[in-house]
């Protein structure tokens, strides 16, 4: 959430780092609910002094008076008690006023790093690296051909079970499944972050604290008698962990591994990767999360991005390291690089993991703080796939397909999934 009172003091200002995501925002509506609002907590403040110094009036009045009930003071009281009434009314008026403003500001994004570079969608985005040799030869196959003739999954038949967009997973398919998330939690860890698993439904005020509400709400699946919601990644109880809280900056900073399964509706995305495991409604995910000081969140972006490329070099997938312009950038998102896997059968890269520096956005949102100079200060949140499961499977299966029909398991793997090859049984 943006600083209410920057939006206060510097309206101009909000709306150009807005209007570098590559579309005007007029906030001239938020701001004057701001001044208002400014304008009632004076009041509030200047009926309050008065009203203190008319108690003292009143106590000093009675230690002088022998008759509690003379004219004097029946007067004093009844300035209190219309004192008391006005700064109930306005204090009335505050909280309305609060969650008018707090629902407006609900729905801007996050500002834009002054690093992240200017463009209007993903066309702009910047290659910065690429890693590994990407498999370049004619006639492969897809992953989902490889899936079907090694009966690894099936999605014909979860349709039974659920709909489309939905996949049940087979002896090896499951196998692998579980040694890949096995391996990212055990390498995470190893680098230092602690493993938590969430809980997978998540309340509408955890989506809030992440940015996920009120934008999202059409992405993502609610359940319809309770105020709860199938998580669609573990960013999201995770940043809800420490709401409401105040951290103690010598824990800082704080790194968090979470597995979970993540449910999307993928609204709108009907016709795209309608096959395989690129897509789904249901999908497993190894997710990374920082808590840190403000001054340290630019140094965290890269490590938590290199965490995240660890995971592919130790599997030998080729990638590449895109910085995503700040028309792409997600809405709770101040810069974010996005890692790229190679499919060979596609010929392209696709992405594997999001790797975002949020600021104080989501902290702010879920009113995480810290104590830097004995004053209360919202940390900064990061967070990154490392990563999601499907896709590293569609990759393994793509760049490990052999002559024979076989697929090579990564060495890293082997120990996880127990075998150097996946083969027809």
């Amino acid at each position: 959430m943006l600083d209410q009172k920057l939006i206060r003091e510097n309206p101009t200002s909000v709306e150009e780092n807005l209007s570098l995501r590559g579309k005007v925002y007029n906030i001239s509506q938020i701001h004057e609910l701001t001044v208002k609002k400014k304008e009632i907590d004076i009041e509030i403040s200047s009926l309050q002094s008065e009203s203190k110094k008319l108690s003292k009036l009143i106590g000093q009045e009675i230690s002088k008076s022998q008759n509690n009930d003379s004219q004097e003071l029946n007067n004093l009281k009844k300035k209190g008690n219309d004192y008391r009434t006005r700064i109930s009314e306005y204090e009335e008026k505050k909280r309305i006023l609060d969650k008018h403003i707090h629902n407006e500001i609900s729905n801007l994004p996050n500002f834009p790093s002054k690093d992240a570079p200017i463009g209007k969608d993903e066309s702009n985005n910047i290659q910065v690296k690429t890693w590994g040799d990407p498999l370049r030869k004619d006639n492969l196959k897809s992953h989902w051909e490889i899936g079907e003739s090694l009966n690894l999954f099936d999605s014909i038949k979860s349709t039974k079970i659920s709909k489309s967009r939905f996949i049940t997973l087979i002896g090896n398919g499951a196998k692998l499944e579980r040694a890949l998330i096995n391996f990212m939690l055990d390498m995470h860890t190893k680098n230092g972050y602690l493993e938590l698993i969430p809980p997978a439904l998540i309340n509408s005020e955890s989506l809030q604290g992440s940015g996920q509400l009120p934008k999202f709400s059409k992405e993502s699946f609610k359940c319809t008698n309770d105020d709860l919601w199938l998580s669609p990644t573990a960013e999201v109880p995770l940043t809800a962990f420490h709401k409401n809280e105040i951290i103690d900056p010598k824990l800082l900073p704080i790194k968090y591994v979470a597995y979970s399964p993540c449910f999307r509706r993928e609204a709108g995305s009907y016709g795209r990767d309608t096959k395989g495991l690129i897509r789904l409604h249901q999908f497993n995910k190894v997710e990374l999360y920082w808590f840190c000081d403000p001054s340290r969140s630019l140094e965290a972006h890269k490590k938590i991005t290199a965490d995240a490329e660890s995971i592919l070099k130790k599997l030998n997938l080729p990638y590449r390291l895109v910085d995503i312009c700040t028309g792409d950038l997600g809405f709770s998102s101040s810069r974010t690089f996005d890692l790229e896997v190679w499919l060979p059968s596609s010929k392209c890269y696709r992405e594997i993991s999001s790797c975002s520096n949020c600021l104080d956005f989501q902290a702010r949102r879920s009113s995480i703080r810290t104590k830097i100079d004995k004053k209360n200060t919202y940390l900064h949140t990061l967070n990154g796939s490392g990563l999601a499961i499907g896709r590293t499977m569609a990759a393994i299966l793509e760049n490990g397909q052999q002559t024979d029909g076989s697929v090579k398991i990564p060495d890293a793997l082997v120990p996880y999934f127990g075998s150097n090859f996946l083969k027809t049984s």
